[in-house]
């Protein structure tokens, strides 16, 4: 394609997102195509804007159509495995955008739309997965069970979740459950080096996977680590108000980073519903 309409493509982008976003132009990446998905965040589905390179995946919030984005996320397609999702009730032309870090559901407009967004992604990367030798990730974050899903513990079936007893999320299941049924950390490596936030029945599960294994025990939050009362009660901080974020469900989890190295997607294929034709290459 034209070098010259893609950089220009490239700096339209990135000057939507602002100085909130991360540079984008990088030597080789091309911009294949955008449009508008909803995606289904944790309090509810919400439109958000998605620009699909051939390296990476791009999404934010919609502050002005077509002219302001904020809360910019790059997903390295090296590591994005998609799933259809049958349509069920309003909720139809849906797929799971999985990856190590982040995994979600998003729904097009149409039929169509949903199988042209697919076959661009899959396409993209195969491609960088032959070019690199790399193999597909094993392991995806759990896609987390909406908000509105229930109203009670999944965990204990009993704890009614209300203003005070607030919903949080296991990391490891993706299940909605009560601050007792959660109060356990492990360390998912895929996810994070950090300890994430698991309900008791995961934890039993990944103690005793480790146990026979001999590996490490998964950390406990309950636990004080000598001289860390401080960083402790920061940390707790910071888990309990997991079900509080009113966009995104694990945004505090993303990393921005680029991993995948810039590629060529050689094959055209047809796009519709989006602002412009798919790049040449």
């Amino acid at each position: 394609m034209n070098s010259e309409a893609n950089a220009r493509r490239i700096a339209m982008v990135e000057s939507c997102f602002g100085t909130s976003g991360q540079s984008l132009n990088e030597p080789g990446r091309v911009l294949v195509g955008e449009g508008v998905l909803t995606k289904m965040c944790r309090k509810k589905p919400k439109p958000r804007q998605f620009f699909l390179f051939n390296d990476i995946l791009v999404y934010g919030n919609i502050v002005l159509n077509k002219k302001k984005y904020n809360k910019q996320h790059i997903i390295p397609l090296e590591e994005v495995q998609l799933s259809s999702l049958e349509d069920d009730g309003p909720f139809r032309n849906g797929w799971l955008i999985k990856t190590p870090i982040k995994s979600f559901a998003v729904y097009a407009a149409t039929a169509t739309e949903k199988a042209e967004w697919m076959a661009h992604i899959n396409k993209c990367v195969t491609d960088l997965l032959r070019k690199s030798g790399k193999k597909a990730a094993e392991k995806h974050a759990a896609v987390w069970v909406p908000d509105s899903e229930t109203q009670v513990c999944m965990h204990c079936k009993k704890t009614q979740f209300t203003l005070i007893n607030r919903r949080h999320h296991c990391r490891k299941c993706g299940k909605v459950v009560c601050g007792p049924c959660s109060s356990k950390k492990v360390i998912l490596t895929h996810q994070s080096n950090k300890p994430l936030r698991v309900c008791l029945t995961c934890h039993d599960e990944i103690s005793s996977s480790q146990s026979q294994t001999g590996n490490s025990t998964p950390v406990n939050s309950n636990m004080k680590e000598p001289g860390s009362e401080g960083k402790y009660e920061a940390d707790m901080k910071e888990t309990a108000n997991d079900s509080s974020g009113e966009d995104d469900s694990d945004e505090d989890t993303d990393d921005p980073s680029i991993h995948s190295p810039p590629a060529t997607t050689e094959e055209k294929l047809p796009w519709l519903s989006f602002s412009f034709p798919l790049c040449n290459t």
